[in-house]
């Protein structure tokens, strides 16, 4: 490309950008896509337009005031890419494919290139739902018996029946996703048949208890292990720090291996191929002396190894996946300490070192860790870089300080470079909410807050969500918001079930576009929920109902010794105690005659109560409700000489006969 005049007042580059956009909501058909460039106008390295409302991260314009935008039809299609590799014959990896629907990945062989379009099929996945798929291992029909160019195609579901039925069909179902020229989508591979093992692994940092293995070989399948340094000395039993899991035959990238026995300090590590001699696929090699599962070995005879370097220290490694805007988690967390992993915003970069932090784990005991949870301290309203950072607890206590200390303690972990022990990742955030429940709720329940990046609502579900009764929990919905942030959300609920329950903040979509929340009317086919990798993004809290309480008690005749109140409505569980007209003149726990036995919260309807102290002759009965302050369903207030302060001491008096 040509740039035809720059003008550089003082100095610089001139750089040409292709662009990569992660999408937070996948096309599922084709569309116009207009691409809009946008200022950073708070300087945080962080796209809060949608989530401000619009206040913050404006579009760039023209010296005219215009919009700067171009515009693109896109097809919602698929992408696949596969890489020339070795294979035992019988089945062979694609590296990754992306799917705007769900469908499969036929491998054809180059008979495809002369028109053989059916009788090209070698193998097909199995059934890949919408998304992205990598390290995809296809099983080929027949042996591969000589090199082949062989062509990974996505094909669509077009039946939705999840069977690929393109061969049998002739070309009826199942079709391949095509580009925007109306041709199929393909990558193309040269596919190698090989009975020699290969093993390859970088130099690499670890805490010294897990390490990854780039790339391993396996024409019969088998493990990996992983040998110290002292193997090169002859130890080879005595060198075994740790083992893969069973592998099948063909490609493997990325494999992690947990190391029983970790390093203590750096060394040269040795990787190497094993058979699965017995085909038991559990890795018998040491405890049978090495009389099973030997090594794949050269043609010299020598074992299939690699070596790399190992530094000691620490490895953090996470992917781009979405959130929930609440916590974020970590895949793989290996200190050589004790130690915690923060998570760092893309200011980290702009040298923000501490104004950085998002998040901290709890502390971390040395070892391998997975899938570490780190609780953000301020919600994540808007997809953005994150950066998880190993760190050390460098003052023994368990705390993480760098921040207060400003960096005088607990400093990051290194590496053998003086870098600091980081990954990077992109967090795609769609819809956030917090909320953290209510005490005394009575028609309605705040939500703290709620960002929908498309608009939508916010509902609250009762605890029977959690057994699956997804439309049937509803307890009540907000008003349609808009796209960005609402703040104190209220939203008003028929009942607080039991007069407390955990209640679920469920941000939903507004899927028909007219502002009305249809999901219950329409079964839930209509205004679902916003997903977390395929999940209903749902914030659980306690709520409790506020405290009130109704009695009503008749005049009536009895022989004393029992006493019928006609109703008792309780906001949460309690009693219904009858007291004699004394309670009037101040006797407040010498008046009580009898107690119901424990209510749930509700309505209850002719309560028979036993007294304890029988009428002897006529008198006045009240009934009051109690409330069950200690939960624990037995009726304390007597035994306590507890002072009436209760909320829900709600009487009625009425004349015994």
């Amino acid at each position: 490309m040509v740039v035809d005049d720059v003008y550089l007042p003082e100095g610089g580059f001139v750089a040409i950008h292709n662009v990569t956009v992660t999408l937070d909501e996948p096309l599922e058909e084709d569309q116009t896509l207009v691409a809009m460039p946008h200022r950073d106008t708070n300087d945080d390295r962080k796209y809060s337009f949608v989530a401000s409302g619009g206040e913050e991260d404006g579009p760039s314009t023209t010296e005219e005031g215009d919009i700067v935008v171009d515009t693109a039809e896109v097809t919602a299609s698929a992408t696949v890419t596969m890489s020339d590799q070795q294979t035992d014959g019988s089945t062979v990896v694609v590296d990754r494919t992306e799917l705007a629907d769900g469908g499969f990945i036929a491998v054809h062989d180059s008979s495809l290139l002369d028109g053989a379009t059916l009788d090209s099929v070698v193998g097909v996945s199995g059934y890949l739902r919408s998304g992205v798929h990598e390290d995809v291992r296809v099983e080929l029909d027949d042996e591969l018996d000589e090199e082949d160019t062989l062509i990974p195609m996505p094909h669509r579901d077009t039946n939705d029946n999840q069977e690929y039925d393109f061969v049998d069909s002739n070309g009826s179902e199942d079709g391949p996703f095509v580009n925007a020229d109306g041709g199929a989508v393909v990558d193309t591979a040269t596919v190698t048949p090989s009975d020699r093992a290969s093993v390859s692994m970088n130099d690499t940092t670890t805490g010294g208890n897990f390490v990854v293995v780039d790339e391993a070989f396996l024409p019969e399948g088998g493990f990996v292990t992983i040998h110290d340094s002292t193997v090169l000395d002859g130890e080879i039993v005595g060198s075994i720090r740790g083992t893969s899991d069973y592998l099948g035959a063909g490609t493997h990238s990325g494999v992690h291996i947990t190391l029983d026995a970790p390093l203590d300090e750096g060394d040269t590590l040795v990787p190497m191929a094993h058979r699965d001699t017995n085909d038991n696929e559990q890795y018998d090699f040491p405890d049978t002396d090495g009389e099973e599962d030997g090594p794949y070995t050269t043609d010299e005879g020598d074992p299939v190894v690699d070596t790399a370097d190992a530094s000691v220290s620490a490895a953090v490694s996470t992917g781009d996946y979405e959130s929930d805007g609440n916590s974020y988690t970590v895949h793989h967390v290996d200190l050589s300490e004790g130690g915690f992993v923060t998570i760092h915003d893309a200011t980290l970069f702009d040298d923000a070192v501490f104004d950085s932090v998002i998040g901290t784990s709890e502390y971390l005991e040395a070892g391998f860790h997975a899938d570490v949870e780190v609780v953000l301290d301020e919600p994540m309203r808007t997809s953005q870089t994150v950066v998880p950072m190993a760190h050390r607890d460098t003052n023994d206590n368990e705390q993480y300080d760098f921040v207060t200390s400003e960096g005088e303690e607990d400093g990051p972990y290194t590496t053998e470079g003086g870098d600091p022990v980081v990954d990077t990742a992109r967090s795609s955030v769609v819809a956030q909410a917090t909320f953290t429940g209510e005490e005394e709720a009575g028609d309605s329940v705040t939500v703290d807050s709620v960002t929908l990046h498309d608009g939508g609502f916010v509902t609250l579900h009762d605890s029977t969500l959690l057994d699956g009764e997804v439309v049937g929990s509803v307890r009540g919905t907000s008003e349609y918001l808009g796209p960005g942030t609402h703040e104190g959300v209220k939203v008003e609920i028929d009942e607080v079930p039991g007069g407390e329950d955990t209640f679920v903040a469920m941000p939903h979509l507004d899927t028909n576009g007219n502002q009305e929340y249809d999901f219950v009317s329409e079964e839930g086919a209509a205004d679902g929920p916003y997903t977390v990798n395929g999940a209903p993004h749902v914030v659980p809290a306690m709520v409790t109902a506020e405290t009130t309480a109704s009695v009503s008690i008749s005049d009536q005749s009895s022989d004393g010794s029992t006493v019928m109140v006609d109703s008792a409505t309780l906001s949460q569980g309690g009693f219904v105690t009858i007291h004699d007209g004394t309670l009037l003149d101040g006797e407040v726990t010498g008046s009580v005659r009898g107690t119901s036995d424990y209510l749930e919260a509700g309505s209850h309807e002719d309560v028979e109560i036993s007294l304890d102290d029988p009428y002897e002759s006529d008198g006045t009965a009240i009934a009051m409700a109690h409330l069950d302050s200690n939960d624990n369903e037995g009726y304390d207030f007597v035994d306590t000489e507890a002072v009436v302060a209760v909320v829900a001491s709600v009487l009625a008096a009425r004349r015994l006969n």
